[in-house]
C-alpha cells in the first residue's frame, strides 16, 4: 500500500506535515481544501470531479442534471430553527440549486448510534420528511446502518440528490468576470451562531434561529429573470469568506467587498464579538451568494428581494481585474484587508 508523503506536494499548505486527520480538515477552509487536492482528488481522477463545485453538473442520456451529496454530522441534533433532519434536507437541495437544479429526488442514509433514542430518531425522520415536502422533492431510496456505543454520535445523516439544469443555465466560477456585481440573499452567520448557542449553553439576549431553508424557489425567481448568472454558492462550511475565496481562485479575478454592506444581524455581531468570531466565516443554512452580470444586477436584486428567502438581499461588492484570486475588504474606516481563506473551521459541527 503506497505511504502518503507531505513532502512531496507540489503545492505546500498550512499543516503539510500533519500526520492525522485533525478537525479542520472538514472546515471547508483551506485544510480542506489541501485534503482535497492531495489526496482525494488524485486518487479518484476524472473531468467531472474537477468542477469541485457544491454539485456537479453532469449529462445522461442527452439529459443534463446536477448530482451531488452530502453528509450531516451536526451536534446538538436539534436547535432553534431547525435539526439535522432540515439540514440534510435543504444542504442538498440548495447544493443542486447552486447549479440552477430544481431537486427532484434524494437519497438518505441513516449512520444511527447503538443506544440513541428511538423517539429521537423518530423525530430526526419526521423532520426530514417534512423539510422534503416543503422543498417539493421525494426520498426516493435510503439506507441504515447502526455502529456501536461510543462509535457515533447519536445520529449521522447521508444525503445524495438529482436535478434536472434548465436550458441556457450555466453557473460556475470561470464565467465570473471584472464588473460582476456581488450580491448576498440576507444575513449571514445565523445559523452558526444558533447552533453554537444551543451546543454551549450561551444566552444573547434574544433568541437566534437558524436560517436553515430550501433555496431552490429563490433560485427560480432569479433564473427567471434571465438565466445568465454567472455564479451561485451557499455559504456553509467556512462562510461567506469562504465561498469568495474559491470564486476568486477558480476565476482568477479578485473580488472587492464593502463591509458596511455585508448584512450581519446586530445579535450575530454580538454573539461573534462575545465568542472572538467573525461573522465573515461563520457558517449559513439559507442564504446564497451570487455573482451576476452588471446589466442584469438591478432586476435580479428586485427579484431576490421580492421572494420571502431573499427579501433582505443586498449588494455587497463587485469583481475587479486587480489581485486575482483574492478578496479585499473595504473596511468602515476606509482602509482595506484581505479576507483570506480561512484554515479550518471557527464553529465545528454545525453542519
Amino acid at each position: 500500500m503506497p505511504v502518503l508523503d507531505p513532502a512531496a506536494w507540489t503545492c505546500p499548505a498550512p499543516l503539510r506535515d500533519q500526520p492525522r486527520v485533525v478537525m479542520g480538515h472538514g472546515g471547508g477552509g483551506a485544510l480542506s481544501a489541501e485534503l482535497v487536492q492531495h489526496v482525494f482528488a488524485p486518487a479518484f481522477g476524472g473531468g467531472v470531479l474537477a468542477q469541485m463545485g457544491d454539485s456537479a453538473a453532469v449529462t445522461l442520456g442527452g439529459v443534463r442534471m446536477a448530482f451531488s451529496t452530502d453528509s450531516f454530522v451536526v451536534r446538538p441534533l436539534f436547535f432553534p430553527g431547525g435539526s439535522i433532519g432540515d439540514l440534510a434536507v435543504n444542504g442538498t437541495v440548495n447544493d443542486l440549486a447552486m447549479s440552477g437544479a430544481r431537486a427532484a429526488y434524494l437519497s438518505c442514509g441513516f449512520i444511527l448510534e447503538e443506544g440513541v433514542g428511538m423517539e429521537t430518531v423518530a423525530r430526526v425522520a419526521e423532520a426530514l420528511g417534512a423539510a422534503a415536502r416543503t422543498a417539493g422533492v421525494e426520498i426516493a431510496t435510503g439506507d441504515t446502518k447502526v455502529v456501536e456505543s461510543g462509535h457515533g454520535d447519536g445520529i449521522y445523516i447521508n444525503t445524495a440528490g438529482i436535478g434536472l439544469i434548465p436550458a441556457g443555465v450555466d453557473l460556475r466560477p470561470q464565467r465570473v468576470v471584472p464588473g460582476d456585481v456581488v450580491m448576498v440573499s440576507g444575513a449571514i452567520g445565523v445559523h452558526g451562531v444558533a447552533v453554537m448557542s444551543v451546543r454551549e449553553g450561551l444566552e444573547f439576549g434574544v433568541e437566534i434561529e437558524s436560517d436553515c431553508a430550501a433555496l431552490g424557489g429563490l433560485v427560480d425567481a432569479m433564473l427567471a429573470v434571465t438565466p445568465d448568472l454567472h455564479v451561485l454558492r451557499d455559504p456553509t462550511r467556512g462562510g461567506l469568506a469562504a465561498s469568495l475565496n474559491e470564486i476568486a481562485a477558480a476565476s482568477g479575478t479578485g473580488v472587492v467587498i464593502r463591509e458596511r454592506e455585508v448584512p450581519v444581524p446586530p445579535a450575530v455581531a454580538n454573539a461573534c464579538a462575545v465568542l472572538g468570531l467573525d461573522p465573515l466565516y461563520v457558517a449559513n443554512e439559507g442564504k446564497l451568494v451570487a455573482f451576476v452580470p452588471r446589466e442584469h444586477a438591478d432586476a435580479v436584486l428586485d427579484a431576490m428581494r421580492a421572494h420571502p428567502l431573499g427579501a433582505g438581499s443586498t449588494v455587497i461588492g463587485e469583481v475587479v481585474a486587480d489581485h486575482p484570486g483574492m478578496v479585499v475588504a473595504r473596511t468602515g474606516l476606509g482602509g482595506t484587508r484581505v479576507d483570506d481563506l480561512p484554515i479550518g473551521e471557527q464553529l465545528p459541527r454545525i453542519c
